[in-house]
Parts: structure tokens; C-alpha cells; sequence
């Protein structure tokens, strides 16, 4: 009954992640908020991994609804497509190195001191007031790059400068790259769609890195019965996340990213106000 019970917890971790990696509300903060109501029975050292790994699931569904765009080597594109396509990889490679840099000197740091509810709903505060301005400073203008092919070396690094601050939980790494993207003049669809492009070396290096560090430490081992719940929050964030992707990307078409300011705002109330009275 205890496995069962667990089983359902990683189902549920994985729909969390599923549906926050995309929306710019941070995954990681959900996931340490979730599992402060919903503590998945394991050792901290694999949640920490679990925390980072299960991500892969999600990311996983970037190439499968972006293929066509994605593929480089597509027989139905012309050279020149070709061409801008090795391009927009070369970008995305770009926007990843000062996250990748500064991730790989200060995992330990921030995964020290700023994975707690505070660091949390202090970044969801924050960022939801960004949002709000950013949206009503941007109404009545108009965007200087509005297709994902059109961004420059130089969008992409300054992209990249602002995917850095999703190293903080509870900033979201979409969430950082998108207001950055509209900072700089590149329209919502175009930084959500370099921003999802992003998450494809960025999550599959910061796994790496995670899996490597567990398993540095002799005494840290993974039970099948934890590899089987981490499998499954995979999974389940997979299948998510092609809803969630398609849902995100309907939506900034239509409309602002206000709502989302609005309810990073409540939730960081919630999260203080919940924490600071059941402790």
C-alpha cells in the first residue's frame, strides 16, 4: 500500500512538472512546494536528482511537436532553410553557454542556500510584478524580431544572460528567457519558442551534471523501486508537457502574460503566508 501511495505521489510530481516546465511559473519552485504537502519518500539526495532528472521528461517533448523546425537535415527544406535551421541551433547554443557556465561553478551554492519555500515565493513575487510591467510597458509596441529564425548571435546571448536567473527556484527558466526575449524586442511567440529550444541542451547537460554528482558519493544509490518512480514522473511529465506546449503556445498568440503575473503574485502569498504559520 506504501509503494502504491508513492506511486501515485511520482504520477502526481509528474503531472506538476508536466504543466509548470512550459508555463512561466517555475517547475523547480512547484516541485519544492509540492513535495512540502506531498513529501515523496525518499532520500535527499535522490530528490535532489529527482528534482532535476524528471525534467528530461518534459523536454522530451520539444523535438517531438518542433521536429520539422528542429531538424537540420529535413529532405522537404530547400539549402537555404536548411541553412537557417544549423543557424538557429548555433543560436541556442549560444543562449546556453552563461547559464551552463555559471550553473556548473555554482550548482552546489545555490542548491546549499536558495532551495527553500522563502527563496521561492520571493522569485514568484518578484517576477510576477515583472510581468505585469513588462506587459503594460509592451502594449502598444511593437516587436523588432517576430519569427524564432529572425533572432540575432546578439538576442541570443542576452536571452541566455536572463536564462541565468532561472538558476534562483521559483524564477522559471521560460519565464526569465521570455521576459528577457520581450525586454530586448523579440515578440512572446518567437521567446517562447527560443526559450523551449534552449531547454534541450540546458536540461540534458544539468541532468548529466546531477546523475554524475550522485553518483561521485559512494554512499548514494538508487533502489529500484526509486528508479521506478523517477521512470514514471518522466513519463507522465512527457505526455504533459505536449498538452501544456501547445496550450502555451495558443495562448501567448492571444494573449498577455498578466494572468501569470497575477497568480505568481497569490501563490508567493500562499507559500509565505502557509509556511510561515505552519512553522
Amino acid at each position: 500500500m506504501d509503494n502504491f501511495i508513492e506511486i501515485l505521489k511520482s504520477i502526481f510530481f509528474g503531472i506538476v512538472e508536466g504543466v509548470t516546465e512550459w508555463l512561466p511559473v517555475s517547475s523547480t519552485g512547484h516541485l519544492i512546494i509540492t513535495n512540502e504537502f506531498f513529501k515523496l519518500e525518499v532520500s535527499k539526495p535522490f530528490w535532489e536528482l529527482f528534482c532535476v532528472v524528471i525534467q528530461l521528461g518534459a523536454i522530451a517533448a520539444v523535438p517531438i511537436l518542433f521536429f520539422g523546425k528542429l531538424n537540420p537535415f529535413s529532405k522537404t527544406k530547400t539549402a537555404n532553410e536548411r541553412k537557417m535551421t544549423w543557424s538557429l541551433w548555433f543560436k541556442v547554443f549560444v543562449g546556453v553557454a552563461p547559464a551552463a557556465i555559471v550553473g556548473f561553478l555554482l550548482d552546489d551554492f545555490f542548491e546549499k542556500h536558495l532551495y527553500n519555500y522563502i527563496v521561492v515565493a520571493m522569485a514568484l513575487a518578484v517576477y510576477g510584478v515583472a510581468f505585469i510591467l513588462i506587459e503594460k510597458f509592451k502594449r502598444s509596441r511593437t516587436y523588432r524580431v517576430e519569427s524564432v529564425y529572425d533572432i540575432s548571435y546578439t538576442d541570443a546571448l542576452a536571452i541566455g544572460a536572463f536564462q541565468m536567473l532561472s538558476l534562483v527556484p521559483g524564477t522559471s527558466r521560460s519565464g526569465s528567457t521570455i521576459l528577457g526575449g520581450m525586454l530586448i524586442g523579440v515578440s512572446r511567440v518567437a521567446s517562447a519558442e527560443f526559450s523551449f529550444f534552449m531547454a534541450i541542451p540546458v536540461m540534458i547537460g544539468a541532468s548529466l551534471l546531477k546523475v554524475a554528482k550522485f553518483f561521485m558519493t559512494d554512499e548514494n544509490v538508487i533502489s529500484g523501486f526509486e528508479f521506478l518512480l523517477l521512470g514514471i514522473a518522466m513519463l507522465v511529465s512527457f505526455i504533459v508537457s505536449l498538452i501544456a506546449i501547445k496550450f502555451l503556445m495558443n495562448f501567448v498568440k492571444r494573449h498577455s502574460f498578466t494572468s501569470f503575473g497575477i497568480y505568481r503574485i497569490a501563490l508567493a502569498v500562499f507559500v509565505l503566508g502557509f509556511f510561515m504559520i505552519a512553522r
